[in-house]
């Protein structure tokens, strides 16, 4: 019968008499695990922060631009030329029964004045509809409504930047600021959302009504022109049904035959983002990867050096054999200080894997998630290779002839 405990002991004390030996051995698992912990937790925050810059920006998003124009041979980028209007807008939301909300957009850049201060910003013209499509709810106040629309009332909702450059402590809801020098009463706050995928403010805006964006603020080309509109799909199965549902209907809206190329752009941008972040997913794992090679390399020192230390005690091993240790015995005591190591190695290099992950997080800004998945993860493949490692050097021992092993000097 195998003494576990007592083979461990001996282990242990094995590992003891040559301390500087086995913190050197373990120094290649303390690296290895801390790279592999460190490098999961940077890879799966920046993979976190992607998922929540798509959840900012609504779910199930569905992008309709404009058309392009031509001047003098060169083609223009999609948005250029006039092509869309409110009346399309409003037939997408009502025909298409793959759409549960259309945000029609008219947007621009202007000079934002309360008191004596003031704030350049971008100003969309849009529908109640924008907060169901971009998953946009109040922190105060109350959102304009489809009577403001119709009669281009001089309302707007603004987002915490504006709070924050024009009103500080003041509460905002109620106020009139001048938006191109025209007064506008503010009647609700939007919640904080932070910065969009491409690094913009979202919190930096103004809504007001379409309408008076249109007849009050920056004029249209013709009357009831948009710039473009932001669709939300029911699910995210029904996104390519809708892109097709709005495609098909805008072609026939737009009289377009079926040689005519589309006088609009139509983009899923919740794939977009999702491709983001799948290559942010395939990254991380590549990160992983890399560093989990310094696991194999401090293993194969493992190796290395409990081959050395059944040279050195073979005499011991004859000992041990002639008084009837097994040879299993042997073999496992071998394979528990090759475990040993790997494993005290392990608990260091978690250690210094967190430790690292939050100086980086704190040098760097960067978003440094560190999950348990990672840190059970490297800690486990550490044992599985100081096992691995360790077993033919035990192995070795134990093959061992005793009377060959006591005559060994």
């Amino acid at each position: 019968m195998i003494n576990i405990p007592s083979t461990f002991r001996i282990s242990l004390r094995a590992l003891r008499v040559n301390k500087m030996r086995s913190g050197l051995t373990m120094l290649g698992m303390i690296i290895g695990v801390g790279a592999v912990i460190a490098m999961l937790a940077v890879g799966t925050g920046a993979r976190q922060k992607i998922s929540e810059q798509i959840a900012s920006i609504g779910s199930n998003l569905l992008m309709v631009l404009s058309g392009a124009s031509t001047s003098g041979g060169i083609r223009m980028g999609a948005g250029t030329q006039p092509t869309l209007t409110l009346s399309d807008a409003e037939a997408v939301e009502k025909e298409c029964p793959s759409v549960q909300a259309v945000a029609p957009i008219l947007g621009g850049t202007a000079q934002v004045v309360y008191g004596n201060q003031n704030w350049s910003t971008g100003v969309t013209g849009t529908s109640p509809n924008v907060l169901i499509v971009r998953d946009w709810k109040l922190s105060s106040g109350r959102p304009f409504s489809d009577d403001d629309v119709k009669s281009a009332t001089k309302v707007c909702l603004i987002g915490q930047t504006i709070v924050d450059n024009l009103f500080g402590s003041i509460d905002p809801v109620g106020q009139v600021i001048r938006i191109k020098k025209i007064p506008f009463t503010v009647v609700g706050v939007l919640e904080a959302k932070g910065q969009s995928p491409n690094g913009q403010d979202q919190d930096d805006t103004i809504f007001v009504p379409i309408t008076t964006a249109q007849k009050k603020l920056f004029g249209t080309a013709f009357p009831g022109m948009i710039r473009l509109m932001s669709v939300k799909a029911r699910s995210a199965e029904d996104l390519v049904k809708a892109e097709k549902e709005i495609t098909e209907l805008l072609r026939q809206r737009h009289r377009l035959s079926t040689k005519q190329e589309n006088d609009f752009t139509v983009r899923n941008l919740t794939q977009m983002l999702q491709t983001a972040e799948q290559s942010t997913k395939v990254m991380t794992i590549l990160l992983g990867a890399i560093a989990s090679v310094s696991l194999v390399v401090g293993g194969i020192g493992i190796m290395n050096i409990m081959l050395v230390s059944v040279t050195e005690r073979t005499r011991e091993i004859g000992i041990r054999m002639a008084v009837g240790a097994k040879t299993w015995d042997i073999r496992l005591q071998f394979i528990i200080e090759a475990l040993t190591l790997s494993m005290i190695g392990g608990v260091i290099g978690i250690i210094c894997g967190i430790t690292v992950s939050r100086v980086l997080s704190n040098l760097a800004g960067w978003s440094i998630v560190v999950s348990p998945f990672s840190v059970f993860l490297s800690f486990g493949f550490s044992g599985l290779v100081g096992i691995f490692f360790g077993f033919y050097p035990a192995y070795k021992a134990s093959l061992l002839d005793p009377i060959e092993a006591l005559r060994y000097e």
